[in-house]
């Protein structure tokens, strides 16, 4: 049982991956950070909508700063509550959705980012950070985490969703473009029809990054895509039942040309669960449940969370 679970830890950091003495690997040795450049051939010229994606919600939220202004994300009363450092700890309880960063995530096989982005109050430099209730990393930081990995696994292809922007007008909306810009450089790929995507085209062209903006602003630069291009419908409960029928149904909706889907496979707490389990947090109130999903026969085909 001890070995099992040491395997399912390094599978989880996307360690197992040990070549055999010939130098090459065989299918069961595989690493996660390069699943997508591993996949058979056959493979490689179906369109990306096609595939199955892993992804991670709140994705950056492995890390909150305590000590900063509660974010523009959250109403006035919990603001005025924060004033109380105990509230702080206790939102970071339930802000904090990762335990791991986004390399790590990466290496685990991670392939697509929620990411809500906003200003900080008092900052000059238009400087702009993750935000989950409490201020994450600087998103610069975040992207070159990134691109450090991609640059080392060339045929690896990631999908960033910017889905929430919060106190940012138009001089912060370009200072982050210009970051995304900086960061990726000729690694974005301009937006164009979905089903043309595949691994084998991009891999030509050198593209890995797809950044999907939900923002009128996207229209201003080619190599954002419209959020309209990725829905992600949300469950919003804490019922794995009513969780699962959700994702069935969702998935079975999608549109069957022209986008991606994300399967948001997530329980999301309503404010009596937080009351109940104020102290213990989102990690032991709601993640154990997800659990149950592992073992249900889920009827997927797409990116799921």
């Amino acid at each position: 049982m001890l070995a099992v679970r040491k395997a399912r830890r390094k599978l989880r950091m996307g360690t197992i991956c040990s070549p055999n003495p010939s130098g090459t690997k065989t299918s069961s040795e595989v690493c996660n950070a390069d699943w997508m450049a591993s996949l058979p051939p056959h493979l490689h010229n179906l369109p990306l909508s096609n595939l199955a994606i892993p992804g991670s919600h709140d994705s950056f939220s492995y890390w909150v700063d305590e000590k900063s202004p509660v974010g523009p994300d959250q109403t006035q009363a919990i603001k005025r509550l924060a004033r109380i450092s105990l509230v702080k700890k206790l939102m970071k309880k339930w802000s904090v959705t990762q335990n791991l960063t986004f390399r790590e995530q990466l290496e685990a096989g991670i392939r697509y980012f929620d990411l809500r982005v906003s200003s900080k109050p008092g900052d000059a430099d238009q400087e702009i950070y993750f935000i989950h209730g409490l201020f994450g990393i600087k998103v610069w930081d975040g992207l070159m985490e990134i691109d450090s990995f991609l640059t080392q696994h060339p045929q690896e292809i990631i999908f960033l969703d910017f889905n929430h922007f919060y106190a940012m007008d138009e001089t912060h909306h370009k200072c982050l473009v210009l970051r995304i810009q900086e960061a990726f450089g000729n690694k974005l790929c301009p937006a164009c029809s979905v089903e043309s995507l595949t691994l084998r085209t991009l891999w030509e062209k050198n593209c890995q990054v797809l950044t999907f903006y939900h923002c009128p602003f996207y229209k201003q630069y080619p190599f954002l895509w419209p959020g309209k291009k990725i829905p992600a419908p949300w469950a919003n409960t804490t019922s794995v039942r009513k969780l699962i029928l959700f994702l069935e149904t969702t998935l079975s909706e999608r549109a069957p040309r022209g986008s991606f889907h994300v399967s948001q496979a997530i329980l999301t707490p309503r404010v009596k669960t937080i009351a109940r389990g104020l102290v213990g947090g989102l990690k032991n109130t709601l993640v154990h449940r997800l659990a149950l999903i592992s073992v249900y026969p889920l009827r997927f085909s797409r990116r799921s969370q």
